[in-house]
């Protein structure tokens, strides 16, 4: 399918989002997006609740609105996946069914876009805390400039652009998505299924930028939300990096990135250890399990200095698992 010139796709996966929904389409029918036309894919994820129908109750408000309904829910990577499957606009973004986007959002990315001449944006974001709103910058403080996107990965020991995972927070050229492979997400990430894909995204493409000024506010803290709950649903960080890894490896400057992609891991690695006390004992098992797996196939020369960069308690958590995986004994 040939991408529509002047089009502006929003893909909005919804499960269960009554309570949010209908903030998230009010404020696209308030974008302002100078001549272009817009689409909203919203994919219902076999909700339970009323999402479809506060859905349906905007198509007059929305001319280009369009409910996709799954048949069984399938998580976010999937609902995001059906509703890239038809995908008509030149240019597509993401949209959260409990976020919203300011009036100029939709206009100042795609207006960075063809002004600047990249293959995709990104942006800052507001995080709101209940009635708390805090801006977060995009890591990269130059702005509105054509930049290698691979260039910055690095730096290893601070924060980076792969260290800001939202795919919501940038807008992409759709053909250009498809034919590099950063278009659909993993199916079977039931979280963090944004890291391989940003890896994806610098890796595969030759120029970004980012731009200030854009508008897209990010709920935190709901009930029900994956940072909310201690299941098996947390381990897809563990896969996750494991395609990093591969995708990483595959690249024709792996030694330069591998540090970075070890430093993240490990960071995330520390920070599933400190969540451990609140998680089933079979969840604390299968996680020990499968870190073992994947410290086990790692360059230990590169993971050993990486580790022995981090402060003392996290080089203590990584260096132990490393040891153990060497030596072939569970930890």
């Amino acid at each position: 399918m040939t991408p529509i010139p002047g089009r502006i796709s929003v893909v909005i996966p919804a499960y269960n989002q009554e309570a949010y929904i209908c903030d998230a389409l009010t404020s696209l029918t308030r974008q302002e997006l100078n001549g272009r036309e817009l689409e909203v894919l919203v994919v219902d994820d076999a909700s339970t609740d009323a999402t479809a129908q506060l859905v349906r109750s905007y198509q007059s408000k929305l001319p280009g609105l369009k409910l996709i309904s799954l048949p069984a829910n399938g998580g976010v990577s999937a609902a995001r996946n059906a509703g890239l499957d038809q995908v008509t606009g030149e240019f597509y973004t993401f949209l959260d069914p409990d976020d919203w986007m300011g009036p100029r959002h939709l206009a100042t990315l795609a207006d960075g876009l063809q002004e600047l001449n990249v293959d995709f944006v990104r942006c800052d974001h507001v995080r709101v805390t209940g009635t708390n709103r805090t801006i977060h910058r995009a890591p990269q403080a130059q702005r509105g400039l054509r930049l290698d996107p691979a260039a910055d990965i690095e730096p290893i020991d601070a924060p980076s652009m792969v260290d800001y995972p939202y795919s919501w927070a940038g807008m992409y050229r759709t053909e250009l998505m498809r034919q590099r492979g950063v278009f659909h997400f993993d199916p079977d990430l039931t979280s963090a299924e944004d890291r391989p894909w940003i890896w994806k995204l610098h890796l595969r493409n030759h120029s970004y930028a980012v731009l200030s000024g854009a508008d897209i506010f990010y709920r935190r803290g709901l009930p029900g939300s994956l940072t909310q709950v201690f299941d098996e649903r947390q381990l897809s960080f563990i896969p996750a990096f494991t395609q990093v890894f591969e995708e990483v490896d595959a690249h024709p400057e792996a030694a330069r990135h591998l540090p970075k992609a070890l430093r993240q891991f490990f960071a995330i690695v520390c920070h599933h250890e400190k969540r451990t006390k609140n998680y089933p004992p079979e969840v604390r098992l299968q996680m020990k399990q499968q870190l073992r797996r994947v410290f086990a196939t790692i360059d230990v020369a590169a993971a050993r200095k990486v580790a022995l960069e981090m402060d003392v308690a996290r080089r203590r958590h990584v260096l132990s698992y490393l040891q153990a995986a060497q030596i072939g004994v569970a930890r």
